[in-house]
């Protein structure tokens, strides 16, 4: 099954980060971070038994490990994604035999992501998606569900009738034992007053976002998925390239964040020196109208 992957342009940003330092992020979320969902992938797949017959559009793909997964298993993937370094990534992981992929253009929610969602079926002679996933956990940062809404609107009018769509969130803070360590970065934005700090996971988050996408839900679940890490520094890197201490170093420094998250890590370290933290993630499956 030939990978399709499509890349956002997303709106410019103040203090933006220099290629060499994106591109090290990327390679971190890729190297580190990445694997720490996957017992939520595979829960997932299992649930709705991804195979030869899914076509799957994965939004906020990454570096491509879930579609990996579903491809492993037959299913027919395309990719879109806002991060040009993690989407590379992306590509160089699939196997040699699938590289070929088209990059489109267009942010989400515009008409230029319709468009460039219906080039790259039609380039590949694909049908309609059957199956949105969006395994970007959302519900630990203020507004962070809200850039979800119109790439899912307009994912879903790509897709057949009745299709499924996974959403993803934090579960409870007293399930996530991360949720410490990101209440670092909702410490340092609330100086400066800065949007996109911490805020605990709301019971209906997931919810919300399928009822403003006027989505059906069919069914929820939760997964244990626990953070490890090799060394502190390894953590600290693993954290930092989930994006969600990006309004922290703006409104500090990086060396400051870096400080604040190694003392918040600090009960998580064990005696051999790895950092362990055990974590709970929801999801909820609904349906397209």
């Amino acid at each position: 099954m030939t990978p399709t992957l499509v890349q956002h342009r997303p709106h410019a940003a103040s203090a933006s980060p220099t290629p060499a330092e994106a591109c090290a992020r990327a390679r971190d979320w890729a190297e580190i971070q990445e694997r720490m969902l996957v017992p939520l992938y595979e829960a997932v797949y299992e649930r709705l038994e991804v195979g030869s017959w899914t076509r799957l559009l994965g939004l906020g793909c990454g570096s491509g490990l879930a579609l990996l997964i579903a491809a492993s298993r037959g299913a027919s993937v395309t990719g879109v994604d806002k991060d040009r370094e993690r989407l590379a990534l992306a590509r160089e992981r699939m196997a040699p035999e699938t590289r070929e992929a088209r990059e489109g253009v267009g942010h989400a929610g515009d008409a230029e992501l319709l468009d460039d969602l219906a080039s790259a079926a039609a380039n590949v002679g694909r049908p309609p998606y059957n199956m949105i996933t969006a395994f970007q956990p959302i519900g630990c940062a203020a507004g962070d569900s809200e850039g979800l809404g119109p790439a899912l609107e307009a994912a879903v009018e790509r897709s057949e009738h009745g299709s499924a769509v996974v959403l993803t969130g934090w579960g409870p803070p007293e399930r996530c034992a991360t949720s410490g360590v990101l209440r670092v970065a909702g410490r340092l934005t609330d100086r400066l007053r800065s949007a996109g700090g911490w805020r605990p996971a709301l019971r209906d988050d997931l919810e919300d976002v399928a009822s403003r996408a006027r989505l059906k839900p069919d069914g929820s679940g939760r997964v244990a998925c626990p953070f490890g890490y090799a060394d502190m520094e390894s953590a600290v890197r693993g954290l930092l390239s989930t994006g969600l201490y990006a309004a922290a170093v703006r409104a500090t420094d990086q060396a400051q964040v870096e400080k604040e998250m190694a003392e918040a890590l600090h009960p998580y370290r064990r005696w051999d020196g790895t950092v362990w933290m055990p974590n709970v993630f929801r999801y909820l499956i609904a349906r397209t109208p």
